[in-house]
């Protein structure tokens, strides 16, 4: 697709993705809603891959998996203003599970409020797979979080089935990653998760300005790290990992 503009479209308990964008250029999406039941796997609000120049604006999106689902070789993706939940949040991946990837590169995800998901934002990759490629120059800036899960996650051992060896570190390069101006609530122990490769540790990743407490109570605030040394400024609760 070239020059492509969907506005003002609502899909209503799909079976698979809702809308999946593969091989564009100039794609905009804009103020389209997505319902679909908080338990129906694979739902996807909407899936990209393998686009460039691409903007998704003023959706929203409720359903049983990534309300935004960015996979391989994009380039110069903005997406603003989306609501989000039920679902399991706005990811990057997942990648590195089929040979011959294309790179990931300059994503903003901004101004949007993710409620009441399995998690928030997220990059994911797969370990024990043989494609090697990279995510760069992704920021999430302005984001607010309602009784979300797992609200801030890197996870290079993604692993579905939960039955994964992970003897083969993802390859996988997360670099000049950026999450900015966070804030909310959250609903598990753990509100920020930063798990990368072992071969290949994360370079560059800032946290600027996060402010996420517990839904309920006075649960102790806690922040996971493996293989990266992360760059902090400003506000941050959780506290950093040492």
């Amino acid at each position: 697709m070239t020059t492509t503009v969907i506005d003002g479209i609502t899909s209503l308990n799909s079976k698979n993705f809702n809308f999946g964008v593969v091989k564009c250029t100039n794609f905009k999406a804009v103020n389209f809603k997505v319902t679909n039941p908080g338990d129906s796997p694979n739902t996807d609000g909407m899936h990209v891959e393998r686009c460039s120049d691409v903007t998704i604006e003023g959706a929203t999106i409720g359903t049983g998996d990534d309300c935004i689902s960015l996979g391989q070789g994009l380039t110069n993706v903005h997406i603003s203003k989306v609501t989000c939940g039920p679902g399991h949040g706005i990811s990057v991946g997942s990648l590195g599970k089929y040979p011959d990837e294309k790179d990931v590169t300059g994503l903003i995800i901004s101004d949007s409020t993710i409620s009441d998901t399995l998690n928030g934002i997220r990059i994911k990759s797969w370990g024990n797979f043989p494609s090697a490629s990279s995510v760069s120059n992704i920021t999430f800036e302005n984001i607010t979080f309602k009784n979300v899960n797992n609200p801030i996650i890197i996870d290079q051992e993604y692993c579905p089935s939960g039955a994964c060896a992970n003897d083969v570190p993802s390859k996988v390069q997360i670099s000049d990653v950026t999450f900015k101006n966070i804030q909310g609530t959250f609903a598990s122990e753990v509100g920020v998760t930063l798990l990368c490769s072992k071969g290949l540790p994360c370079k560059n990743v800032k946290l600027q300005d996060i402010n996420i407490t517990p839904s309920k109570g006075s649960a102790p605030l806690k922040s996971t790290c493996d293989n990266i040394k992360a760059l902090y400024t400003g506000t941050q609760v959780p506290p950093p990992c040492p």
